[in-house]
């Protein structure tokens, strides 16, 4: 799956400058809580957050997020979305609840991240 399928299939609109679209996504992990993102990413991964803050953005200095995507609707400040930039980044927001763009995104095949 693609970056492109999913701005498609979740409705989602792309906050940051488009670099590859066509970038292929290998897994994805949904949560909002940093201590478990940490934990459980070991591979290229496509983040689902409702976490608007500095430190949801650093997370990719630390792991390899191909993406974040913000639920419920949440936009994040635009100096968030220029440090995103600064690192290629990509970020999308969705006014989908996390429970159903994950739903969605495993239907569609997505797996799950290895933890």
């Amino acid at each position: 799956m693609t970056l492109k399928d999913i701005l498609t299939l979740l409705e989602a609109e792309l906050l940051t400058a488009p670099s590859d679209l066509d970038k292929e996504v290998p897994c994805a992990f949904a949560s909002d809580l940093i201590s478990d993102i940490l934990m459980c990413t070991k591979e290229p991964t496509l983040l689902l957050t409702g976490l608007t803050n500095p430190q949801v953005i650093r997370l990719s200095d630390m792991i390899d997020l191909l993406g974040i995507v913000f639920v419920r609707g949440k936009v994040p400040p635009q100096e968030l979305i220029e440090m995103a930039e600064e690192r290629n980044l990509m970020l999308l927001s969705t006014k989908l609840t996390m429970y159903r763009s994950s739903g969605i995104l495993y239907n569609k095949g997505l797996r799950s991240c290895k933890i």
